[in-house]
C-alpha cells in the first residue's frame, strides 16, 4: 500500500539534484540574506520592490526601495553592469518580486528572489527598520 506521498514516485537522484540545484539559482533565503547582510560588504543590491509607504512602515535592514513599476533601463543605470539584485515583496501572497525579477532580467541584471519576502524575514524573527533613510539607491 502506498501513501499520498508515495503515491508519486520520486525523481531520480541526478534529476533531484539538477531540479534543487536550479531552484538555488533562482532564490535565496532570509537567512542567507541576514548572514551576508551582517558579514558587511554584501556582494548583492539588496531591494524592496514594494511601495515607499511600506518600506517606510518596515523594511529589511540594509535593503534600498525601487518599486518593480519603477525598474527602467535608466533607473537602473547608477548599479555596475552584472550587479546581482535580491529582490523581495510581501511574502508569498505577493508578486512583486517576481515582477521585479522579470524586469531587472530584461534589462540584463542578473537577480534572485529572497523567498518569503517581509513575512519569512519577520517569521525567522529578525528585526525591520523604518523610516525612508535607506530609500535612496
Amino acid at each position: 500500500m502506498t501513501s499520498l506521498v508515495t503515491e508519486h514516485l520520486a525523481a531520480a537522484p541526478e534529476t533531484a539534484l539538477r531540479h534543487f540545484a536550479s531552484r538555488l539559482a533562482f532564490e535565496t533565503d532570509c537567512w542567507d540574506v541576514r548572514e551576508s547582510m551582517k558579514a558587511g560588504n554584501p556582494d548583492f543590491v539588496l531591494v524592496d520592490v514594494r511601495s515607499r509607504e511600506a518600506f517606510a512602515e518596515a523594511h529589511v535592514p540594509g535593503a534600498i526601495n525601487i518599486p518593480h513599476r519603477t525598474m527602467t533601463r535608466e533607473r537602473m543605470a547608477q548599479f555596475a553592469e552584472g550587479k546581482l539584485f535580491v529582490v523581495y515583496c510581501a511574502g508569498p501572497h505577493c508578486n512583486g518580486a517576481n515582477k521585479a525579477a522579470i524586469r531587472l532580467a530584461t534589462l540584463g541584471y542578473p537577480v534572485k528572489e529572497m523567498i518569503g519576502g517581509v513575512a519569512g524575514w519577520r517569521d525567522e524573527g529578525f528585526p525591520f527598520e523604518s523610516g525612508r533613510d535607506s530609500a535612496a539607491a
